[in-house]
């Protein structure tokens, strides 16, 4: 949720960050009338009330030949106080939901435009030249075959199309990478979780996620639950409603993650790329907003250390203006090479959400001027499915077999994954 003062003071620099999201900058007018009207109604209740109030006492004290008149009059005033207590909650309601479709302020320094518009930041690591080495890289899911590591035909006979098995070595490879993963993240001070996956709207709604990636939600309707696409979901509510001390806290949070890959029909149907199912570890950080972006640097350092230790060839980008989504004001991805894509994809990214998620969530800290919102930021120290396709096509050998990253090893009890 975005600072309601801050957008009355400087309106224009809300509709041009609704501008080059994508998002409707007319929101900024509509919420600036609504909270008009919000605050007209909340006069007009405080004024009632207390006259009510002053009423309440001229009434105890009256002699009684004035008391039937007072009574009468505090009768009729009551009604009054009421529907004037209905007007403020549904004034505020109305200036609420506006609030909750407005985007956070954006970075000045993110770039401006779509999709296609983001800023290489660096490349990491040469791609291999397979045809040099005298070989045609082979895509994962061939290799998966070949290892008996990935089954995405019985995936899709118990589940449907996006789905899959690990099996074999490709589920003992996705153990290692969550135990060297979350190792890694306790050693950098984080505290490990196992959220639940089920959560509340609130939770959902708190942390950006019903607005427009609602329909990437799946929603079970009978029990008012939603099947979280990231552990940043219940990493976030976790603290809801709670005042914080000793910042900054960090989390990183173990668990299955659910999308429904709406509008991606035809798209990355080979393989485990897009798939509805996958695990993650998330880092998750609770800091001062002062420290906001210092912090997000080293959440961004932290995955680059992860896919260094991957031996993988990787970019990080600055994600643009329209592709942040809701609750982030900046985003980095690490995009990884893919061979037998001839192309960078994404395997992870971070995010400063700044206060968007806190005020939503009503996490905030104490100093010497009393409580504030708390800054959120996140990240994915390392997403399953498509760190095993890096892993799988950038480490093969020409007989089929995989090299296993030296970091690897110790967690995985092999340095090659080799034909079954």
């Amino acid at each position: 949720m975005i600072d309601l003062k801050a957008l009355r003071e400087n309106p224009d620099l809300f509709r041009n960050s609704q501008k080059v999201r994508g998002e409707d900058p007319l929101l900024v007018d509509q919420l600036i009338a609504a909270d008009d009207l919000r605050r007209i109604a909340i006069t007009e209740f405080e004024t009632l009330r207390a006259a009510q109030n002053t009423l309440s006492k001229s009434v105890g004290a009256a002699k009684n030949e004035d008391k039937a008149a007072l009574l009468e009059n505090a009768k009729g005033l009551a009604t009054d106080v009421k529907a004037a207590d209905a007007k403020r909650a549904q004034a505020e309601e109305a200036a609420h939901k506006i609030s909750l479709q407005i985007a956070n302020l954006i970075d000045p320094a993110a770039p401006i435009g779509g999709e296609a518009d983001f800023k290489v930041i660096e490349e990491i690591g040469k791609p291999r030249d397979f045809k040099a080495e005298g070989f045609a890289a082979k895509d994962h899911v061939e290799l998966g075959k070949i290892l008996k590591a990935i089954d995405t035909e019985r995936g899709a006979k118990v589940s449907g199309a996006r789905f899959y098995y690990l099996t074999g070595v490709g589920a003992l490879l996705e153990l290692a990478l969550v135990n060297y993963a979350i190792a890694s993240a306790v050693k950098a001070g984080f505290i490990p979780m196992i959220p639940p996956v089920l959560v509340k709207p609130h939770a959902m709604e708190g942390t950006g996620f019903l607005g427009q990636a609602a329909e990437n939600v799946f929603h079970l309707a009978q029990d008012d639950f939603y099947l979280v696409g990231t552990s940043e979901v219940p990493l976030a509510a976790y603290h809801m409603d709670e005042i914080l001390e000793n910042l900054p806290i960090r989390y990183a949070g173990y668990s299955p993650c659910f999308r429904r890959e709406a509008g991606t029909y035809g798209k990355d149907t080979r393989g485990i790329i897009r798939v509805h199912q996958f695990e993650k570890v998330e880092m998750f950080s609770f800091c001062k907003p002062e420290d906001a972006q210092a912090e997000h640097k080293k959440l961004l350092q932290w995955e680059k250390d992860f896919f260094d230790a991957m031996e993988l060839p990787y970019r990080v980008i600055d994600v643009a203006s329209g592709d942040l989504g809701a609750s982030a004001i900046r985003k980095f991805d690490i995009e990884a090479w893919i061979p037998t894509q001839d192309a960078y994809r994404e395997v992870t990214s971070t995010s400063n959400c700044t206060e968007f998620q806190s005020r939503r969530l009503n996490i905030r800290y104490r100093d010497e001027n009393g409580t504030k919102p708390v800054a959120t930021l996140n990240g994915t120290l390392v997403a399953i499915p498509r760190t095993i396709v890096a892993i799988l096509e950038n480490h093969q050998q020409k007989d089929g077999s995989v090299k296993v990253p030296k970091a690897l090893i110790p967690f995985l009890g092999m340095d090659t994954l080799v034909p079954a």
